[in-house]
């Protein structure tokens, strides 16, 4: 299976212009993270603890001073 075969997703909040990043269910259950402008570009690929806790830290806005 190619990876451009997956299910990716964006947030309704990206622009029309495609900056945004996309996210699929990987084979075996991680998750991959890729830039929507590069769709044939690297994937990174995290495990579902590692983005429940960037979630989680999303969520409750410990990242909100990088949009400051």
């Amino acid at each position: 299976m190619s990876l451009n075969d997956l299910s990716w997703r964006k947030s309704s909040y990206s622009s029309p212009s495609g900056n945004c990043v996309e996210v699929a269910k990987l084979p075996g259950g991680n998750i991959g993270v890729r830039n929507s402008r590069e769709t044939g570009g690297a994937v990174i690929e995290y495990t579902r603890a590692e983005i429940d806790a960037f979630l989680r830290g999303a969520k409750d806005g410990e990242f909100d001073y990088l949009l400051a």
